[in-house]
């Protein structure tokens, strides 16, 4: 009673499947890496999610987002973090939750990545900056706009805060964020940490939107 998502859930809709270690879409079994990636690879070294963005799972991220349901955070990254150790991705030295615009951050009152990237950052021991990554402007909402758009609305959408970027030469991070489509955030993110000279950079997510439904 005290959980938001009881064990006869969990046990219907916590399922593993084997999933693309480049993009994190779902795959047949004995599969590493689905044709795309092994096409383009990602900027990123590895991705990581723990669900599709499908039922019971959309429902639940909706309700962190835009609900208030701030409780739900730590349900979801113990999800994550299961999905992180069962897949075997290194441990990196930081997690950097993907930033809200200031006027995004301002009416909804939180950071959802955020939320997920503390309780999951406590179970790995791994520290959270909540402030190298920032937003600017504030763009669409990626999900409102047909694939095309998504890369050109990400351009200069970033940054990285000039007090924080010599900390991430030589470092291993991870982003983290709730839900990825296309990937075009996480490149974007990926492209300005390498230039900043993070290591590797890895991309976690709570949930992955499949195949037919990225490519719309």
């Amino acid at each position: 009673p005290a959980e938001r998502l009881c064990d006869d859930c969990r046990a219907r809709f916590v399922t593993e499947r084997p999933r693309c270690a480049g993009c994190a879409l779902a795959l047949p079994e004995a599969v590493d890496v689905c044709g795309g990636c092994l096409r383009a690879p990602p900027p990123w070294a590895v991705a990581v999610a723990a669900c599709d963005y499908g039922y019971p799972w959309r429902g639940l991220i909706g309700a962190l987002k835009f609900r208030e349901a701030i409780d739900l955070a730590a349900c979801l990254a113990e999800r994550l973090g299961d999905a992180v150790v069962r897949q075997g991705a290194p441990c990196p030295d930081v997690l950097l939750p993907v930033p809200l615009s200031a006027a995004r951050l301002r009416a909804r009152g939180y950071n959802q990545a955020l939320l997920v990237a503390r309780p999951l950052g406590r179970r790995l021991g791994v520290p959270v900056d909540p402030h190298g990554l920032v937003r600017v402007g504030d763009p669409p909402p990626q999900a409102s706009l047909p694939r095309a758009e998504r890369l050109a609305n990400l351009r200069g959408a970033f940054a990285i805060d000039p007090r924080h970027a010599a900390r991430w030469r030589g470092r291993a991070v991870a982003i983290v964020d709730d839900v990825m489509t296309t990937g075009a955030t996480a490149a974007e993110l990926t492209r300005l940490l390498r230039a900043a000279g993070a290591a590797s950079v890895q991309v976690w997510v709570v949930a992955r939107t499949p195949r037919d439904a990225a490519a719309a």
